[in-house]
């Protein structure tokens, strides 16, 4: 623990070791320095060379040496969140749909060339774990972390600890079965839960109610190129911003099957909270609200059960690097 005297001494606090986190996405690698307290002292962020495992490396081997250099005190370790199945040990990517890979030793590959501790988690779990340590899960030992971008992830914070499962996979909550013989989802299943409530659902939902109420959505469409196959995920937003009653509609669909899901959760895990992070949360309670309302009225419905609260996260787009860091530091 770094002590109020370390932090007003600059010289002491440049001293202290710190760690980088990295968050592998499929358009952008995004590394930064994080201290033991979850800021950010700096941070790169650089293109993710379009499904080449090598030149994947390269760049992310290229963002920690230009961060190391950059910085005038000790960096111990490196933490690599990745949108894919990582194993148990934390040193292999399993599988990474969106990257095209499979059976990638990345924290080898990645160490050899750096010279210092490198753990891999998944992308979720290490958001998870970063708002449960520096950001809005502080107050909660039980909680679920839901990330709702294009697809839907999770974390599992149970008594103080992220819960990886026996093989280090659990949490894929966006593939539980929410409506049976449903939508078909990209993991070859049907009915998955990010089908439903992602920002891939928001505008595939905002397309369909914009064609059949044209006459409410001018705001929506006039974001786009005016017909409804040309919204794209940010118009939703910033039409509902702008009070446009089709987008509000979108974000009560997407939060109603949100909640539905968390309900679910509730009746297997009993968490403390859910906290809701990911892209399509910058929404805030435009997605937040429809969600904790449709969570509350079904897990009221179990009776004498307590209703776990639903909050946004606080750490944005960087609770993945600060988590990374995070779980580094701690290994």
């Amino acid at each position: 623990m770094v002590s109020d005297a370390t932090l007003n001494d600059p010289g002491a606090a440049a001293q202290t070791p710190v760690s980088i986190g990295v968050d592998v996405g499929g358009t952008k690698i995004l590394a930064a320095i994080v201290d033991p307290h979850g800021r950010i002292l700096s941070r790169q962020r650089i293109p993710t060379p379009a499904r080449d495992v090598q030149a994947t490396i390269d760049a992310i081997v290229t963002a920690i040496e230009t961060l190391v250099d950059s910085h005038p005190g000790p960096v111990d370790s490196v933490g690599i969140g990745v949108a894919a199945l990582v194993d148990g040990d934390r040193s292999s990517v399993v599988f990474a749909p969106n990257l095209g890979w499979a059976e990638v030793p990345l924290a080898e590959a990645v160490a050899q060339r750096i010279h210092r501790r490198v753990v891999v988690e998944n992308d979720a779990n290490a958001a998870a774990w970063g708002e449960f340590r520096h950001g809005a899960g502080r107050r909660f030992d039980d909680a679920v972390v839901i990330t709702v971008g294009t697809g839907i992830g999770g974390g599992l914070i149970l008594e103080g600890r992220l819960r990886r499962g026996a093989h280090g996979m659990a949490a894929e909550i966006g593939h539980i079965t929410l409506v049976p013989d449903g939508r078909v989802c990209g993991c070859g299943r049907r009915g998955c839960w990010e089908q439903y409530a992602s920002g891939s659902a928001l505008v595939r939902i905002a397309r369909d109610f914009a064609g059949d109420r044209r006459g409410e959505a001018h705001v929506l469409l006039s974001l786009g190129d005016g017909s409804p196959e040309g919204i794209r995920g940010r118009h939703v937003t910033e039409a509902a911003r702008h009070g446009d009653p089709v987008a509000l509609a979108a974000f009560a669909e997407v939060g109603l099957w949100l909640g539905r899901g968390m309900a679910d959760l509730t009746a297997v895990l009993d968490p403390q909270a859910y906290i809701i992070g990911g892209g399509v949360s910058d929404a805030g309670e435009m997605l937040v609200e429809p969600a904790r309302r449709e969570h509350a009225h079904l897990v009221a419905q179990y009776g004498g059960r307590e209703v776990p609260g639903v909050v946004a996260a606080s750490l944005g787009n960087d609770a993945g690097v600060v988590g990374a860091a995070d779980l580094a530091r701690e290994e």
